[in-house]
């Protein structure tokens, strides 16, 4: 297993408050991590070039990247990691900036302290991933709705006239649910009956 760690420094959003030193020092030490690399703006052109250069002449089978959080970034840095035949499912992030340094930015020395956990828990996750591929596989045309109340009802005749075979399964005797125990809607004050029967009827 070769775990690379990348650590940014997020145009100093990261940097300004924890010690990137310390975090690159700390993983280095790290089991199963062959190389640690920083950069001031990791999903920048050349920061990505790093990782893939990284990758290539490290042989590299997990990547860890240290930045920010990866609802921002992740798909960014999963496309770097596949463009060199990695699967995009050995890449693990550490959110140092939205968990570190901003929500910390008083305490410095703590913001890193947890920099140092979050890096540690994601090379910890790298060594368990495996490698995973996307594959196109044929669907069945056929649907399987629990609950036959109004909402169970009517999902499954939208899903009757999109083309699928629908398998409505209800717990109690009747379908109806509890909108059938109902003598009028709200807010409309339309009669439940007169909006459910029909619907009970075409299913």
């Amino acid at each position: 297993m070769r775990i690379g760690v990348f650590v940014c420094h997020c145009g100093g959003n990261i940097s300004e408050v924890v010690n990137i030193n310390e975090v690159v020092s700390f993983a280095e030490k790290q089991s199963d991590v062959v190389l640690v690399k920083d950069d001031p703006h990791m999903c920048s052109e050349v920061g990505q070039k790093l990782v893939i250069d990284s990758i290539k002449e490290h042989k590299l089978d997990k990547v860890v990247i240290a930045a920010c959080s990866p609802q921002f970034h992740g798909a960014t840095f999963m496309s770097t990691v596949a463009s060199v035949g990695l699967s995009p499912y050995v890449l693990e992030m550490a959110n140092i900036r939205e968990q570190c340094s901003w929500p910390h930015h008083d305490f410095p020395e703590e913001a890193t302290e947890k920099a140092k956990d979050l890096v540690n828990i994601a090379i910890a996750k790298a060594r368990l991933d495996e490698p995973l591929w996307k594959k196109t596989m044929p669907i069945g045309r056929r649907v399987l709705v629990i609950g036959g109340g109004i909402a169970g009802i009517q999902a499954a005749l939208d899903l009757g006239d999109a083309g699928f075979k629908v398998y409505l399964v209800e717990k109690e005797p009747t379908i109806g649910g509890k909108m059938s125990k109902l003598s009028r809607t709200f807010p409309t004050e339309d009669c439940a009956a007169c909006i459910l029967s029909p619907k009970m009827a075409d299913v």
